[in-house]
């Protein structure tokens, strides 16, 4: 096993990445290496309080094939006395990174966990290791000096396409498809004229993400419906979307899909078309277009665009919401599992994150202690 430090050493791994991606199916950008190598240009840390360092193990076989890349941070917070360590996966960030998960070429999970848990035990000072993608046999590999706990499924939404979209619609339920006949009639009867725009070029991408940035803001602000946050509000989150958007966007794989009527983007959502599966990602709208439920022709216009292109799944990302569940999807469960070490600070430490990031208000003198160190321990 290997281990990388340096993003320099990163640069190295770019074909097994490549590789991985591939063995492994996932078709997700986030384990692509053009996105973790622009996380890492990009939310790295060093400061006085919080220090990040790269630690992403890399397992090969005796004739030389790569069959994991396991890529962590690993997080040192002090706050006076008090010294927190954790690792994660790479990408914990405030919800740009919506999956992350180790690549692993089948088969090879329990022995890939065992030489994983072999390096845990080189590093002094570690409090908690939390794992996205945890499977059984990941789990059967670990916990030699830490108690596992497994957590509660993330739930991923994705779409299995047909070969036409007529089929596909007949399959939706009732009430999607009087929603469906309501926003393409609403239009209709108001005169207006709509089409969708897919930017995909590089060249086209900056003035695409401009306009996103734009409608994802006016849609966060919009009250008396579901919350969506802005994820891009802070500077930080705009350079890394431009930056990793761009390197995505060099191989093919950036898609900006825009809702265009009577000549103004009304609409937009991003998506990344890895193999042959477009994940969507982000979207944003017009909010005085609010009433003819132009996110929803939206979306029903990239699933026509995808089925026509031969895209065979559509990836809705994680999280229940009805803007997902109305296309009926199936389920997909991500496992989530903490590994927590055995030694009694270890456990105090994450006890205290458990107060402060719960979904109750909490008290207690060491979640007061700890609450202004609390970036990304989820």
């Amino acid at each position: 096993m290997a281990v990388i430090t340096t993003v320099t050493e990163l640069e190295s791994l770019r074909a097994d990445y490549e590789q991985l991606n591939r063995a492994a199916s996932l078709a997700l950008p986030f384990t692509l290496y053009e996105w973790q190598s622009a996380w890492c240009a990009h939310f790295l840390s060093a400061s006085e309080s919080i220090k990040d360092a790269i630690l992403i193990y890399v397992v090969r076989t005796e004739r030389g094939r790569c069959v994991a890349i396991v890529p962590m941070i690993h997080t040192r917070r002090s706050l006076g006395p008090i010294e927190v360590s954790t690792l994660n996966l790479l990408g914990a960030d405030e919800a740009l990174t919506e999956i992350r998960t180790p690549l692993i070429a089948p088969g090879y999970q329990a022995t890939v966990a065992r030489l994983v848990e072999r390096q845990l035990a080189l590093i002094d000072r570690w409090d908690w290791i939390q794992w996205i993608g945890a499977t059984p046999a990941l789990a059967r590999g670990l916990g030699g000096s830490a108690h596992l706990r497994w957590q509660q499924p993330m739930i991923d939404y994705v779409l299995d396409l047909p070969a036409d979209w007529e089929t596909f619609r007949r399959g939706l339920k009732r009430n999607i498809r009087e929603s469906l006949r309501h926003c393409y009639n609403s239009l209709k009867r108001d005169g207006h004229k709509f089409s969708l725009i897919t930017l995909a070029r590089p060249e086209e991408i900056a003035a695409g993400l401009d306009r996103f940035l734009t409608l994802h803001a006016m849609r966060a602000g919009l009250e008396g419906t579901t919350l969506h946050p802005d994820h891009f509000a802070a500077p930080s989150a705009q350079v890394f979307l431009r930056d990793v958007c761009a390197r995505l966007a060099a191989r093919d794989v950036t898609r900006i899909f825009q809702l265009v009527v009577d000549g103004k983007v009304v609409a937009t959502r991003i998506g990344f078309l890895v193999d042959h599966t477009l994940y969507l990602y982000y979207s944003g709208f017009d909010t005085t277009w609010a009433r003819y439920s132009v996110m929803t022709t939206t979306v029903a216009e990239i699933i026509k665009s995808a089925i026509s292109q031969g895209v065979r799944t559509i990836n809705l990302s994680p999280g229940t919401d009805v803007g997902k569940t109305r296309w009926g999807p199936r389920e997909v469960p991500i496992g989530q599992l903490v590994q927590v070490r055995r030694r009694f600070r270890s456990r105090i430490a994450r006890s205290a994150y458990e107060q402060v990031s719960g979904p109750e208000t909490r008290t207690g003198w060491i979640a007061q202690l700890l609450r202004g160190v609390r970036r990304r321990w989820s």
